[in-house]
């Protein structure tokens, strides 16, 4: 009896509507061949390239498969932002110091002095608005201006260049630089196998991966990252006479990393650290500023320069194409409510204004679709650029009405154009010279989905920056991937990384897989991947100072230096220091075991303004510890106080040890009684006729920032 009812059970199911529903969606979805398919089933010819009017022509507005996948991927998190989430802002100004009347229209860059009031958000790519500041990532640069002719923004990076050349791989990077599906880890982190498979079958991502793998990857402070355009934008004259421009953000306190060991340990001790870093200094007066600085390109010219300006994975070489300082980016007041303002600012690479225009780059191109679909999905509808911070300093005028969240009440009967009911107070389309007008470009007249070969080289620009990179540059871009891949868990993963990573330099394959435990770098299997052709020859230049960041300090302007002390500390060499320090305009913090009043040798009461367990030597940029007997023995026996000094000489920071203190690093061998001492390590007496060279080489030693040839630095016991 049993049998028959299970025999009847499955004619039943057999010839049931929904279980044969549920067989058809399961077979949807797992697809009889395993090919990419569009949702409606459409199999995609092409993951790759999006659809332009020839090689290197405009993408255009028919690629469905485009849209689709963008439009898909722009309305996946609501309501964070899907990339770039986690930001800080303020707002300042930018002031021109050159005319550009040559070569653009634009109103806020003709007159010198002028001031044209700015927005600025910078943010981590990765991570969700929870994750921390200082994971290694990519950031946001973008800056509205606020210009009398409209809004124009410039949504710039921290790297010069990006990790791929089409929009269409815009999605696939992000998904796999995101926490993976499955179980959602890791979070504002890379160092997955997911991500590192991506790359590893794009061999396009070689270039800005070295980039994100570098320094770069770090910043000290938002106040000391560099800023870029990335894309190939146009500049118009009144004449109609284009040139391409790149756009380079100079930080005026130099550009400055953090030690991997040391990003780590602040996004535990303070999550907020760079956003901290940020309020704080504008709160204080001390207004972070940036130079604008332009690459300007003659039409005629780009195809001379030996790289296509069209791929956002290559960049001009200041010493092929010197940049050329045009005015000045000042921030000096915070948010007054950060979701307002920070949350709410909608930026898009297309709100340009008169005079500046767009290149045929496939990356930009599809990015000027995604913002605009990316802001209605975030900010719920189309009255997004009625919000208070988005609103510009100009007149808006349009029949728009209506949709979500209106702010406006329009007035009036009618809401189209042209019109003749609306009593002279319609507003007309002006064809004069005011407007926004596309500069004229012949375009070719096959539509393709592909790629220009001017685009095939990945490798080359990688080349180049590992090149240009200093000996302690390159080790931490090695210790960095060798980090980054060792959490990865499938080998074959790891060994297709290393292949790519031949391509660019032997020497750096070899070295990133030494601790792998995969076989030794192929160069010749790279060949084999999606995207890869060979090179058609070398770049003219062998490498560019320009792209490292090694001795470009700037003074010590708002670093911040901890002064250890105990009780019996000596305060006369401290305090000349202390002040030479303040006239510089650096800052000191006390650090001491307990809160309250340290006493000196002379019985005077020193106020602590943190402890060892609450602030570390990872939040300064420089350590102080005065000299004094009882002070110096009290400092050596407490553990905490041991570890701050020799974990801030581990990062490679600015020490100054005066007298009796000096133990501490003789005791851990670093500081020996013959010979000179470390790099970037200042030991002195107490004598008076000593403290003003004392305090002078301080200085100097904080103006580097690090001293990461310090030798040795692994075998510190902190």
């Amino acid at each position: 009896m049993a049998s028959s009812r299970t025999e009847g059970s499955r004619k039943s199911k057999a010839g049931d509507p929904v279980a044969n529903r549920q067989k058809q969606l399961e077979a949807f979805t797992q697809g009889p061949e395993n090919v990419l398919t569009t949702s409606q089933g459409v199999v995609l010819p092409d993951n790759h390239n999006s659809l332009k009017a020839g090689l290197r022509g405009p993408t255009l507005l028919q690629d469905f498969l485009l849209r689709e996948k963008l439009t898909h991927f722009d309305h996946e998190r609501i309501p964070e932002r899907v990339v770039f989430a986690r930001g800080a802002a303020a707002h300042g100004y930018f002031e021109l110091t050159r005319p550009l009347v040559e070569y653009t229209r634009a109103d806020f860059l003709q007159e010198v002095g002028s001031r044209t009031p700015v927005f600025v958000r910078f943010s981590n790519m990765t991570g969700s608005q929870g994750s921390a500041d200082t994971v290694r990532d990519v950031r946001g640069f973008s800056v509205k201006f606020y210009t009398r002719e409209g809004n124009y923004d410039l949504v710039g990076s921290s790297l010069p260049v990006f990790f791929i050349q089409d929009a269409m791989k815009l999605p696939d990077l992000v998904h796999a630089m995101k926490p993976e599906p499955h179980h959602g880890m890791p979070q504002a982190s890379t160092a997955h196998d997911t991500f590192w498979d991506f790359v590893s079958l794009m061999p396009e991502t070689s270039h800005a991966l070295l980039w994100f793998m570098s320094d770069r990857g770090l910043p000290r402070s938002y106040r000391m990252m560099e800023g870029f355009g990335v894309h190939t934008f146009r500049f118009v004259n009144a004449r109609g006479v284009s040139h391409f421009v790149k756009f380079h953000w100079r930080p005026k306190l130099g550009k400055h990393a953090l030690a991997c060991d040391e990003a780590v340990k602040i996004a535990g001790r303070d999550p907020d650290f760079l956003r901290r870093d940020l309020w704080e200094s504008i709160e204080r007066g001390d207004f972070p500023e940036w130079e604008l600085a332009l690459q300007l390109v003659e039409e005629e010219r780009a195809d001379k320069l030996g790289i296509d300006l069209l791929d956002a994975t290559k960049l001009l070489p200041e010493e092929q194409v010197p940049v050329t300082v045009v005015g000045r980016l000042v921030l000096n007041r915070n948010p007054e409510n950060f979701f307002a303002e920070a949350e709410q600012v909608a930026f898009h690479p297309g709100h340009v204004v008169p005079g500046i225009d767009f290149s045929n780059d496939p990356l930009l191109q599809g990015r000027l679709f995604a913002y605009t679909d990316a802001h209605l999905a975030r900010l719920g509808g189309p009255n997004h650029a009625e919000l208070p911070i988005n609103r510009g300093v100009c007149p808006v005028h349009n029949f728009q009405r209506d949709g979500r969240h209106r702010a406006g009440i329009p007035r009036g009967r009618v809401s189209y154009e042209p019109n003749t009911l609306g009593s002279g107070s319609e507003f007309r389309v002006d064809g004069g010279e005011h407007g926004f007008r596309t500069q004229e470009e012949a375009v070719e007249p096959s539509k393709v989905r592909g790629r220009s070969p001017s685009f095939d080289d990945h490798f080359a620009q990688a080349t180049l920056f590992w090149n240009s990179q200093s000996s302690c540059e390159k080790d931490h871009i090695i210790a960095a991937l060798q980090y980054e891949l060792s959490r990865v868990e499938t080998p074959a993963i790891r060994q297709r990384v290393v292949d790519n990573l031949a391509h660019v330099d032997m020497r750096l394959a070899r070295k990133v897989a030494e601790p792998l435990g995969i076989g030794p770098p192929d160069p010749k299997s790279a060949a084999g991947q999606a995207g890869f052709r060979e090179p058609r020859g070398r770049p003219a230049l062998e490498s560019a100072p320009s792209l490292s960041m090694e001795a470009n300090g700037n003074g010590i302007q708002t670093r911040r230096v901890a002064v250890v002390m105990a009780p019996g500390v000596e305060l006369g060499a401290y305090k000349v220091i202390q002040q030479a320090l303040l006239d510089a305009g650096a800052q000191t913090k006390v650090v001491a075991a307990h809160l309250g009043f340290v006493a000196s040798s002379s019985g005077q009461q020193v106020p602590i303004d943190h402890t060892f367990q609450t602030m570390p030597s990872v939040m300064f940029d420089a350590v102080l510890v005065p000299g004094g007997a009882a002070s110096a023995q009290a400092l050596q026996k407490d553990g905490q106080a041991v570890h701050f000094v020799l974990e801030a000489y581990r990062h490679c920071k600015a020490l100054c040890i005066i007298g009796e203190s000096v133990e501490i690093l003789r005791s851990a061998g670093i500081a020996p009684a013959d010979g000179p001492a470390p790099a970037g390590v200042v030991i002195g007496t107490n004598e008076p006729t000593t403290r003003l060279q004392m305090a002078q080489d301080f200085i100097a030693a904080i103006a580097r920032h690090r001293h990461w040839g310090r030798s040795l630095v692994e075998q510190v016991p902190a």
